[in-house]
């Protein structure tokens, strides 16, 4: 059992964000959707666990806790696992908070957690990447988002950086025929010069990026060679459409200037409340129907199966295992 006490709070620095969107943005192509919602809800649900994930590792590296990352999960990957302690696998489950209401209740009562699901879908608890003596490790990441137009607006003039991204359909993304796109051209509508990142894979699969000055109104030809185009983003918000044109697809593919979304997770606070193996959370864990009502969601996305927080064990606990693990070894 846990207390308030039992849980660590960290601070979002702002380095998070940043790498949280390059993994998002590699992976797009690649990230199996449970969870349902618009494309911008699953990327910066991405986003948010790489944040998270990143953190912890720093925790870990600062209070000198021994840990390994041969499993960690590249992009083109299904998941597997976030980091190793004591020679368990550790899952990391973190939940983004980013209603108001719930932010100002964790800050100023944090001991409500424990009243919130440990939540694990339960397609991943039948998965055979986990051993029962490997680790669940459960987090909340506190954090505003901007799922409409003007809460970008208020962003922009508060002086906050933004991520506009576009991701497009799977002809250009998730082609049935692995072959070039031909010589892709673009064009902008806009009045004034915009840089548009392009991102997709050359013709060995690696992932690449290129950025394509626009000018106004003028097409302009990409040099290298894409098999796919997986999105575009841009760092303002654009007031005219976004044109790309693959002589392979016989398409031009427009981008509306409501279709873009910012997928900046601004971060607040991590917080990790505590951990439970594998097999103790499939003993004692009960079915949570997808469309549930919990503390950290309105509605749940999935299937899920949980255990209470206020269950979980303290990670303190876990770090003095795993130093102790690793003094064995030497």
């Amino acid at each position: 059992m846990i207390t308030p006490e039992d849980f660590i709070h960290l601070p979002c620095t702002p380095d998070l964000t940043p790498a949280g969107i390059a993994y998002a943005c590699r992976s797009l192509a690649y990230t199996y959707d449970r969870m349902g919602g618009t494309p911008a809800n699953r990327l910066r649900r991405i986003v948010a666990g790489i944040m998270v994930e990143l953190a912890f590792r720093r925790h870990l590296s600062h209070r000198d806790i021994p840990f390994d990352l041969l499993g960690a999960t590249a992009f083109t990957d299904p998941d597997r696992y976030d980091v190793a302690l004591g020679g368990r696998r550790c899952d990391i489950k973190s939940f983004l908070i980013h209603h108001k209401g719930r932010i100002s209740l964790i800050r100023s009562h944090p001991e409500r957690l424990l009243e919130a699901e440990a939540l694990v879908p339960v397609d991943q608890l039948s998965a055979d990447h986990l051993r029962e003596e490997d680790l669940y490790i459960f987090s909340f990441l506190t954090a505003l988002i901007t799922p409409q137009t003007k809460d970008i607006e208020r962003a922009v003039t508060a002086g906050q950086p933004i991520w506009m991204i576009h991701p497009l359909p799977n002809p250009w993304a998730r082609p049935v025929h692995w072959r070039t796109l031909g010589r892709l051209r673009m064009k902008t509508e806009l009045a004034e010069t915009i840089t548009v990142e392009i991102g997709g894979q050359d013709g060995d699969h690696k992932f690449r990026t290129g950025n394509v000055v626009l000018p106004p109104g003028r097409r302009v030809q990409l040099n290298d060679d894409w098999h796919t185009v997986s999105y575009l983003s841009l760092n303002c918000l654009p007031p005219g459409r976004v044109g790309i044109h693959s002589p392979v697809l016989a398409e031009t593919y427009l981008v509306q200037p409501h279709e873009w979304a910012n997928i900046w997770v601004y971060g607040m606070e991590i917080i990790f409340a505590g951990y439970i193996t594998r097999g103790e959370f499939r003993r004692r864990a009960r079915r949570i129907p997808m469309g549930s009502r919990v503390f950290q969601y309105p509605k749940t996305r999935t299937d899920n199966m949980a255990v209470p927080v206020s269950s979980l064990h303290p990670l303190s606990d876990l770090f003095v295992r795993a130093q102790n693990w690793a003094q064995q070894l030497i």
